[in-house]
């Protein structure tokens, strides 16, 4: 996506195993159809995660890649957020809360409400965790809390018993119209890093292998 003379540019399609054929190519249509070069670009933004090991790995090897290539100035936005913001674009929800399927048995959680300039506050710190314990480590709450990501189909029922007026979204995953968004108000703030210093937040520090058989 490609946020220039107020208007977002975008290519979106949901592509499991194909994310490094198609990625280039749509950055190309974005800028072309903006009548823009990368080097014309402010800032390049990039999903720093929470997700998917692979696909947060990918998307900021991909952006390093444009920004180094390009001499641009790099904004991690969480895809958290970016549900968020998602949430707000589709069906103008103002209090949302996301729940990523983070295998294991967890969830990637994140609470977020709109402030009237529009950025988001983190009701609850992101984090990684199995559902049992995040309905009990959660207060109660009068609020009503639309919901986005896959966390809430994969673990519907034990999620069902949180102590918070839940209106369902169908909001699934991040997307890049939303994540530039958020970047433009990074951006503004003065919050970027160079290329160099552009790191993921995966929230989960370690990782279990289960060893193949004759390979102990």
């Amino acid at each position: 996506a490609l946020l220039a003379f107020d208007k977002v540019f975008v290519r979106s399609e949901v592509a499991p195993r194909d994310h490094t054929k198609k990625i280039l190519p749509m950055v190309d249509e974005v800028l072309k159809e903006a009548g823009l070069t990368l080097r014309d670009v402010d800032a390049l933004a990039f999903g720093q995660g929470p997700g998917s090991f692979t696909g947060v790995r990918i998307g900021i090897g991909l952006a390093q890649g444009l920004a180094f290539g390009a001499d641009l100035p790099m904004i991690g936005v969480s895809t958290l957020a970016a549900m968020a913001q998602g949430s707000y674009r589709l069906n103008q929800a103002e209090q949302v809360a996301c729940a990523i399927d983070a295998r294991m048995s967890e969830v990637y959680w994140g609470r977020f409400q709109r402030q009237e300039d529009g950025s988001w506050t983190n009701v609850d710190e992101e984090c990684v965790i199995a559902p049992d314990e995040l309905v009990q480590g959660t207060p109660s709450d009068a609020q009503c809390w639309h919901t986005a990501g896959t966390g809430w189909q994969t673990y519907q029922a034990p999620l069902a018993e949180l102590p918070l007026t839940l209106e369902a979204g169908d909001l699934l995953f991040p997307d890049a119209q939303d994540m530039v968004i958020l970047a433009e108000q990074a951006w503004r703030e003065g919050r970027s890093v160079s290329a160099e210093e552009a790191s993921p937040v995966y929230l989960r520090d370690t990782v279990a292998w289960k060893k193949l058989p004759g390979r102990e």
